[in-house]
């Protein structure tokens, strides 16, 4: 029996079924025709993060940043490479908190860069500070596993 997960588009919201049996990379969401995946973090508002976390069944990585840190920016491409390297094994997505300052404070940001490791709908990791791309894979695979 095929078996299918379900991966929310970044650009619209909707909840897409993607099949096991077929490449997910080439994916396109039934509803707006943007690709899945695209190798790169999507930059996502507070309600759009909270719909990809509750509704998508491969792990979400979040990484909570702003526009004035300086570790943020240097981190950025990093975690684009990141993204580049493991999707879509995995969700990579950015949240501003200085757009986003409610949210920030339920997921108790203290310190940016925070990173943030989603599945299943529950948080299952979380590391501050600016990690290169491969610690960055390195972490979120471990935490995965552990």
């Amino acid at each position: 029996m095929d078996q299918a997960s379900h991966v929310v588009c970044t650009a619209c919201g909707a909840i897409n079924r993607v099949s096991t049996s077929q490449d997910a990379a080439a994916g396109k969401c039934g509803k707006c025709a943007v690709p899945l995946f695209t190798g790169e973090p999507a930059e996502l508002s507070a309600s759009a993060l909270e719909r990809q976390i509750a509704k998508t069944d491969i792990p979400v990585l979040v990484d909570v940043w702003a526009p004035w840190c300086g570790p943020c920016r240097m981190m950025s491409p990093q975690f684009a490479a990141a993204a580049a390297r493991a999707e879509p094994a995995m969700r990579f997505v950015k949240l501003n908190s200085d757009e986003a300052p409610e949210l920030s404070t339920r997921l108790a940001i203290r310190s940016i860069p925070t990173m943030l490791l989603f599945e299943g709908g529950k948080e299952v990791a979380r590391v501050s500070g600016a990690m290169s791309s491969s610690d960055i894979i390195k972490w979120a695979e471990g935490a995965r596993r552990g």
